[in-house]
């Protein structure tokens, strides 16, 4: 009978400690996604969501926003920089449709970093509107798809598809027959 007390209060204690564990797995996870993030223990079944203001575009694909730091829009590839105006018009095309102080909210897929450290998200304005499309519908960049994160790839790649046809944006001037992927790999 005393074996089985024994067991019993270190069945408890072992179970107050994992309390005490879950608690603090609570707390680091609180600190990690901070006050205006949508954490995971909320709405595991969601994709995870931020809120944050755009502090800096780098180029048409890619910005600073707040404490979130570097994002990556994914699903989309613009000019680079170095490709001269093209490159210059599709970080004007994101600048015109999120200024620097919009806040925005960004949604993750399933891969929430690149190997960069940069956050890989779809990117809404405070109208709803998603980035990703909006640049993709305006034909200032195509379609690049990394699985896993293909969750809004049928989207991206008819907005893409929509605005080559339309011959708007870049499309017009012939420029994406050298992919940015294309020029980053120097081969063409």
């Amino acid at each position: 009978m005393r074996s089985r007390f024994t067991s019993s209060f270190l069945a408890a204690v072992a179970l107050l400690g994992l309390a005490a564990c879950g608690q603090q797995d609570a707390i680091a996870r609180e600190q990690q996604w901070g006050d205006r993030e949508q954490r995971p223990d909320q709405q595991p079944a969601t994709p995870r969501q931020l809120e944050c203001t755009v502090t800096r575009v780098a180029d048409g694909d890619s910005m600073t926003c707040g404490s979130a730091g570097r994002v990556r829009i994914l699903m989309i590839d613009a000019p680079e920089l170095s490709q001269g105006k093209e490159g210059r018009d599709s970080r004007n095309a994101l600048l015109r449709l999120m200024p620097i102080g919009t806040v925005v909210r960004i949604e993750t897929d399933v891969t929430r970093q690149d190997q960069h450290g940069r956050i890989l998200g779809y990117v809404y304005l405070p109208d709803g509107r998603m980035v990703n499309e909006e640049m993709a519908r305006s034909g200032y960049v195509t379609a690049l798809v990394y699985p896993p994160n293909v969750r809004h790839d049928e989207l991206i790649r008819s907005a893409v598809a929509d605005a080559r046809q339309a011959r708007r944006g870049l499309w017009s001037t012939g420029f994406f027959s050298c992919s940015p992927r294309d020029h980053r790999a120097r081969r063409c």
